[in-house]
């Protein structure tokens, strides 16, 4: 079936609806032979949310008709791909509407879009994380119009953070050295961070006066987050825990402590 959208009226119903919406609400729809030829959300880069900070970011979309696209009427939107019960969670529209919209040809033009994303409101709970979807609906100067459920993939991330301490400092050549740590992320249902449980982790190691970390040995987090091994003291140098991530949680590598060796 084809109809035409009106965006500013189709913007504002979604505007004012809950932010769940079922999925036969967005189906690709067409007319002619104009295209959606890319879509860029934040970048290129991962969405990283914590727990209070609201996240800007951008959308831009590429359409071309050989009749030119019409200024004002492109638009996407972002929502959580579906979940097993057909609906999406998390859905986020432009701040504003209209976009900044730069002609590359006099057939296609790139329009950009400023959404901000509130983790206390636009991701719900720990569920949406991961991959999320944008839609985009682009309307051509001579009447073509199209509208793709699935223009382009996201990645909504709970922010995380990872700490080591290396004890005793300073110590004594080839005695035993305690590193502790601890992996947390946000938990978009309680505002806070919490450990993250049965991860793997590096342990790693720079001698003082080079360049590159070795790594010593896997560590895995406890029951609540936290991090423990020992090693022997064998130079001067940093160790530092890293963290590969995972489909929902980056990667995040600690800050280094640098242990001295007498």
């Amino acid at each position: 079936m084809h109809r035409r959208t009106a965006v500013a009226g189709f913007a504002g119903a979604l505007a004012l609806s809950a932010l769940t919406i079922p999925v036969a609400a967005q189906a690709d729809d067409y007319s002619g032979d104009i295209k959606i030829t890319k879509v860029v959300v934040n970048g290129g880069k991962d969405i990283v949310l914590g727990t209070t900070e609201v996240k800007t970011l951008t959308i831009a979309v590429t359409a071309a008709d050989d009749s030119g696209i019409e200024v004002g009427n492109t638009f996407p939107i972002m929502g959580r791909t579906p979940l097993p019960n057909g609906d999406y969670y998390g859905l986020v529209i432009p701040d504003d509407i209209a976009g900044t919209c730069v002609d590359q040809s006099a057939t296609t033009t790139t329009c950009t879009w400023v959404l901000t994303m509130n983790p206390r409101i636009d991701t719900q709970d720990n569920t949406t994380a991961g991959t999320w979807t944008v839609s985009a609906h682009a309307l051509a100067n001579d009447g073509d119009y199209i509208s793709k459920d699935s223009a382009a993939k996201a990645k909504v991330l709970r922010n995380s953070r990872l700490t080591v301490n290396a004890t005793p400092e300073p110590v004594k050549k080839n005695k035993t050295i305690t590193v502790k740590g601890a992996l947390t992320r946000a938990n978009w249902a309680t505002y806070t961070y919490a450990g993250y449980t049965k991860q793997p982790v590096k342990l790693q190691f720079k001698k003082k006066g080079t360049s590159s970390y070795k790594t010593l040995e896997t560590v895995t987090t406890d029951s609540k987050g936290n991090l423990k091994t020992t090693t022997k003291a064998t130079a001067d140098g940093y160790f530092r825990y890293s963290f590969a991530g995972t489909s929902t949680t980056p990667a995040v590598t600690s800050t280094a402590d640098y242990v001295d060796v007498k």
